[in-house]
């Protein structure tokens, strides 16, 4: 591949997919499985593309894999979905664990900033304009849950930029 096209995959790429994660969430309550398998299969594609060493991959790869593993027992909890706890560990694999902690914080406080505003738009009538849409009245029944995945991708964009795919397409 040109250095072009690696720097934009490596600029393009991982925005897009939380955007679509993001936006699939908000109006489905899902997140594919689709969109989580693109982020990881898209990071080793580009991680090796770019160069990247592969203790930096493997080590990225053991973020990941914990980030799933606890995830999933929050899952098998009923705390969070299971498209959230997929999208949190392909965010981790492409963040690493130096900002894991920060992120973690950062999806956390996104996720009550996002919780407390859906439940307060749960207090009001909803317009019969806006109820005729499925996803906006879906979002306002108080028994639905929290589009949890637009706090992970807006956190993860938040760190993106400190990674080391980052900073490999900057070195091209």
């Amino acid at each position: 591949m040109t250095a072009a096209i690696l720097i934009a995959a490596a600029v393009f790429f991982f925005p897009a997919a939380m955007a679509l994660a993001a936006s699939m969430d908000v109006v489905t309550m899902t997140i594919p499985n689709r969109v989580c398998a693109a982020l990881a299969i898209g990071y080793f594609v580009l991680a090796v593309a770019l160069g990247l060493p592969a203790q930096t991959i493997l080590v990225n790869l053991t973020c990941g894999a914990a980030v799933l593993a606890a995830t999933f027992g929050m899952f098998s909890l009923g705390w969070i979905g299971g498209g959230d706890a997929k999208l949190a560990a392909a965010i981790a694999l492409w963040l690493g664990w130096g900002a894991l902690l920060d992120y973690s914080l950062s999806a956390a406080i996104y996720g009550g900033a996002l919780t407390l505003a859906i439940l307060l738009g749960r207090r009001q009538v909803l317009p019969l304009w806006l109820s005729r849409h499925a996803w906006i009245a879906r979002l306002h029944d108080s028994k639905t849950g929290v589009p949890y995945g637009v706090a992970l991708a807006a956190a993860g964009m938040m760190f993106y930029p400190q990674t080391e795919i980052w900073r490999a397409a900057a070195g091209l």
